[in-house]
């Protein structure tokens, strides 16, 4: 293994979602296309994690081990929560708890990939006919958190797209797109997950009328930065929310997922060399949740972004050349 550490190598491997019945979670996310990829059970400490990615041959990932993917979804099930009736996650997009916002997959065909979701019973946030925007919907997952579904056809109107009807749907081929979360100043948090994470960033979509913008970053990898700005045939980005103001309210503050109540846990970059990545981010003065040598779990770090969103730092398994659990 290199002794030396490159942004080059970093992938944005998974974000972690908190679920009360992994049975039910894993059912949904399975019949969306993806596939567990790994299970870790941790019997001592009552939790076990699910990682789950879209696996098919059609996948940008296929094949590959847990931590050299990207776009992949970690759910985290505490044991007995299933059976708790009061046991509810926080989505991320209920005040005053705002903060973690959606996933996102992308699909080939979104009308028939929506009525395929619709058909199975499960509920929306908004459909494709919803509103304005006719080019993208909401699904709910068991817990209620938000997925959101975009077609990685260029230039698709979605629901008001004549090509669309009486097409069929392939999950294998869909995508698990992006993760957004909100952030309070936006140069802070772009200079943060570039200069110190090495994300690059892929496209700005200006609302200026709405008041927000939207920043996707990723690592360019094999498919290196879109030069069309069209991001949707990527896996594993990250999407910033930024609505303008918020970094001139000293008392504003987004919900990290991690205090009370509960939902969204981190988003996960995994590295080529963990012990000289972490030593960079020492040396860039990060803000540190958790160290390598702190805890009993010598093989994770935890950085914290200018949010005080958790962002966890793992071996990249094939530059190490050994699994990592």
């Amino acid at each position: 293994m290199a002794t030396t550490t490159d942004t080059k190598n970093y992938k944005f491997n998974h974000s972690m979602l908190r679920v009360k019945d992994p049975k039910a979670s894993v059912k949904f996310y399975e019949f969306l296309g993806m596939s567990v990829v790994k299970k870790l059970q941790f019997p001592d400490a009552k939790f076990d994690l699910y990682f789950l990615s879209y696996d098919s041959p059609k996948a940008l990932s296929h094949g590959n081990s847990t931590f050299d993917r990207e776009g992949v979804i970690e759910l985290t099930h505490n044991y007995g929560t299933e059976d708790d009736a009061n046991f509810k996650v926080n989505n991320g997009n209920a005040e005053p708890h705002r903060g973690f916002g959606h996933v996102c997959i992308s699909v080939d065909h979104i009308q028939a990939a929506c009525q395929r979701i619709e058909d199975a019973g499960y509920r929306f946030q908004k459909k494709l006919t919803d509103g304005r925007m006719k080019h993208i919907a909401f699904a709910l997952d068991p817990d209620g958190y938000w997925v959101e579904i975009i077609s990685k056809m260029i230039g698709s109107k979605g629901a008001d797209d004549p090509e669309e009807k009486g097409q069929q749907t392939d999950p294998g081929t869909y995508r698990m797109n992006h993760t957004m979360i909100r952030v309070k100043d936006a140069e802070k948090s772009l200079k943060f997950y570039q200069d110190v994470l090495g994300m690059n960033l892929f496209r700005t979509v200006e609302q200026s009328a709405a008041g927000f913008n939207l920043y996707f970053l990723g690592y360019p990898g094999s498919k290196g930065v879109p030069e069309n700005g069209f991001t949707a045939d990527y896996e594993g980005l990250l999407e910033l929310t930024w609505n303008y103001g918020t970094e001139k309210d000293d008392s504003f503050k987004y919900h990290d997922g991690n205090a009370e109540p509960q939902g969204f846990g981190h988003i996960c970059v995994s590295v080529d060399n963990i012990d000289a990545a972490c030593s960079r981010f020492e040396s860039m003065d990060c803000n540190w949740k958790k160290r390598l040598t702190d805890g009993r779990m010598k093989n994770v770090a935890f950085l914290l972004d200018p949010d005080g969103y958790w962002v966890e730092v793992v071996q990249n398994e094939r530059f190490a050349g050994k699994e990592n659990f």
